[in-house]
């Protein structure tokens, strides 16, 4: 290794945002990838089209207000946020395009000849649907419709974000306009809008009525199945039913994103919970980030909704389709076209707890690992609600980061309360975009009689971590889950974990530190086996990366295997060049963003990364070291981020159970052998999937859940692979 490296070099690095939109262009492969059935692609080409609205208002309205404090600090890669906001903006429009042209290009055709027919425009409708539709909208949709008009008396209303609305340019009936651009320039001189200048108002498209309509087909065609159309569209046909004195000159469909992230000063807030509700108020009011507007639309209507939302050019979204792609989860959902879908995977029973005993006994045992969504999340349930019921249980203490919308865990705590035992509960009220929910629940769960602790000033609190304290014969014992995904029993389906329950003596002492922290100011002098952050959880994997590095550095078997969400730690990736100097083989499974460059001479050649988007979204942390022979497995709530590893309080466990160890072995070496759908960095900062020319054909996932059919089955044999897809697929 080169004496005195500098490893911290900007252009050692990638950008975070970057990064970050290379794994959405992932995710949009998946929608362009014709070997997937037709609606599994719409499925994928939704799942861009709502990652990109939270980039939106989380990263691009973090930068924006970075600038607006004329904050100049670069990032790793040399990067100003002015910078930043320059770069994206391009690479933004470029990856819209792309997102269109294959729903234009791709799907909408490969729809048509599958049988589903989308009328894109309201001209397009025969007379026979032309009816059908108006008579739908005087039925269902101009009750619910509120058009809002802008004049001296009536100010630019509030657009919401994220809402789809329809902006029109309108003319009061019997007064002669003089056509539009002359008429907007005589406004303009005079400083008034005067008789010619056009009048705007606009319209929201209802959210609570069905976006995609059902209507009669033409009959021309016997193979169409089903013929629909955007609500939008319907309105837009309609419109001047809304504005019965007015010419409507021009409509066109519009929509912004604003800037949410949030702002809570912690030290000042006097209740937490009041400042987070008033501050989610305030995201309906953030700045306007994006404008997303209809090709073509007239040119007026532009500059007014550039002006009154104060959006730049570079702000402005032409889309040459419909706006806003989420729709076509609902477009999945369509009954009738189940062979145009992948099979469901229902997760399987495990193994251990099919045995006699209570969830208690079993886990005195032995220590249990779960892989989730191959197996089913209903033992960490059924561990609460017995919990909840046992008499012999003493008190129950569970973090809680995202939860689902009617949580059986949720339910179970509060019994637990009601039958008189102690139940404390951290319940993170900063857990973005699910504040509300869990303001509902922290609620809930008082009236209950549960201890709730909203978390620690200035941290977010993301461990996932149980612990049931049991009176028995030989004293009390403490039972302890610990797990790398959130305990919601709705996203255990769709989202890839792995959790440990284990009556560890050692572990359930480390538990305890754990709670008695989070709800005092009581920290232990030591720990056994768990590591935390922000205390030293970074400085233990810099242990680990490290060692390893020493291993090589002295010839002794050295190797790195880790997998995560997203790498953009400096340290950590500092660390990682270092190791590879040394001659340490490091692999990394990283879903989302990675800022570590592959392949630089002297610094990452032996360092290789690989992103893997399937059907299940990959959530789990998992970390082994080779020890010099010795295997070390840890998993964890934490990726290798400074946000995880500094400004919140995670949790690192060790597996040492060697049967548990080969489960986590089996997991690392099938997402290793994937050449379905992985796909490798490479030295350029480009993602490539897999060449398999040759190879027989292996997806992990799919792997995975016949493995866990297998072992639930008692079968000795497993059958061919096949693709598995759960029923969503969104992002924590």
């Amino acid at each position: 290794m080169e004496e005195n490296q500098d490893f911290f070099r900007p252009e050692l690095y990638t950008n975070r945002e970057q990064s970050w939109l290379l794994f959405n262009k992932r995710v949009l492969s998946e929608a362009r990838d014709k070997q997937l059935p037709l609606f599994e692609r719409l499925k994928f080409l939704s799942i861009t089209a709502s990652n990109l609205d939270e980039f939106f208002m989380v990263r691009i309205g973090s930068l924006a207000d970075m600038v607006n404090a004329d904050y100049t600090k670069k990032d790793i890669a040399g990067l100003s946020p002015k910078e930043q906001l320059l770069m994206l903006s391009g690479l933004l429009h470029d990856f819209v395009a792309l997102e269109y042209s294959t729903y234009s290009r791709m799907l909408l055709p490969q729809m048509k000849e599958n049988g589903l027919v989308f009328v894109e425009h309201h001209e397009q409708l025969t007379k026979e649907q032309g009816r059908y539709v108006d008579e739908y909208f005087r039925e269902n949709v101009y009750p619910v419709l509120t058009p809002m008009a802008v004049d001296s008396s009536r100010p630019f209303p509030l657009i919401r974000n994220k809402s789809l609305n329809i902006g029109a340019l309108l003319e009061k009936k019997g007064e002669k306009n003089q056509g539009g651009e002359e008429a907007e320039k005589q406004g303009k001189k005079s400083g008034k809008k005067g008789k010619e200048a056009l009048d705007f108002a606009t319209v929201q498209v209802p959210s609570v009525l069905p976006r995609v309509v059902a209507i009669p087909s033409d009959g021309k065609d016997a193979s169409v199945r089903l013929t629909v159309i955007l609500l939008e569209e319907i309105i837009e046909r309609n419109i001047s039913s809304l504005f019965l004195n007015y010419n409507v000159v021009c409509a066109h469909p519009f929509r912004i994103t604003r800037n949410a992230d949030l702002a809570i000063d912690e030290d000042e807030a006097e209740d937490l919970l009041l400042e987070i509700e008033k501050q989610i108020k305030k995201r309906s009011w953030g700045r306007a980030l994006r404008l997303e507007i209809e090709e073509g639309a007239d040119k007026r209507l532009v500059r007014l909704l550039k002006k009154e939302l104060q959006v730049e050019d570079g702000d402005i979204f032409r889309i040459e389709g419909p706006l806003d792609l989420t729709f076509l989860m609902k477009v999945y959902g369509l009954d009738g076209f189940e062979t145009l879908k992948s099979r469901r995977y229902d997760p399987q029973p495990v193994p251990e707890f099919a045995q006699e005993g209570s969830v208690f006994d079993i886990i005195r045992k032995k220590d249990i690992l779960l892989h989730h969504p191959y197996q089913t999340f209903d033992p960490v349930v059924d561990f609460i609600r017995q919990a909840s019921r046992d008499p012999d249980v003493l008190a129950i203490k569970q973090t809680l980061y995202r939860v689902s919308g009617n949580s059986p865990i949720i339910a179970a705590l509060a019994q637990a309360a009601e039958n008189g035992k102690q139940v404390s509960v951290l319940v993170e009220l900063k857990a973005r975009f699910d504040e509300e929910n869990n303001i509902v629940w922290a609620r809930k769960l008082e009236q209950a009689g549960c201890h709730v602790i909203y978390g620690l000033v200035g941290l977010k609190t993301h461990c996932k971590i149980t612990l049931v304290v049991r009176r028995e014969d030989e004293g009390i014992r403490r039972y302890v889950h610990l797990a790398t995904g959130n305990y919601n029993d709705a996203t255990a389906k769709l989202y890839t974990d792995v959790g440990l329950m284990t009556a560890n003596e050692a572990i359930g002492e480390d538990a305890t530190a754990v709670f008695n922290m989070l709800s005092g100011y009581s920290e232990p002098r030591s720990w056994n086996r768990l590591s935390l952050a922000p205390l030293w959880l970074k400085g233990r994997f810099l242990y680990l990366i490290n060692r390893e590095a020493k291993h090589a550095r002295e010839g002794k078997p050295a190797h790195i295997v880790a997998k995560m969400n997203a790498l953009c730690d400096q340290d950590v990736i500092a660390a990682l060049y270092a190791a590879s100097c040394e001659g340490v083989k490091i692999d990394l499974i990283v879903r989302g963003i990675c800022c570590l460059k592959v392949g630089i001479p002297g610094v990452s050649e032996n360092i290789t990364v690989r992103s893997i988007v399937g059907n299940f979204l990959e959530h789990a942390r998992i970390f082994y070291f080779e020890n010099n022979g010795k295997p070390e497995y840890y998993c964890g709530s934490a990726d290798w981020m400074p946000r995880n590893l500094e400004r919140r309080v995670e949790i690192l466990f060790p597996v040492e159970d060697p049967d548990l160890q080969e489960k986590l072995k089996y997991i690392l070496d099938g997402q290793m052998r994937d050449n379905t759908k992985a796909h490798i960095l490479q030295p350029d900062g480009s993602y490539e999937k897999v060449d398999r020319r040759g190879k027989e054909p292996f997806c992990a996932q799919a792997d995975f859940c016949h493995r866990a059919v297998l072992l639930a089955s008692r079968k000795e044999e497993v059958r061919d692979t096949r693709r598995f897809v759960p029923e969503t697929h969104i992002e924590e």
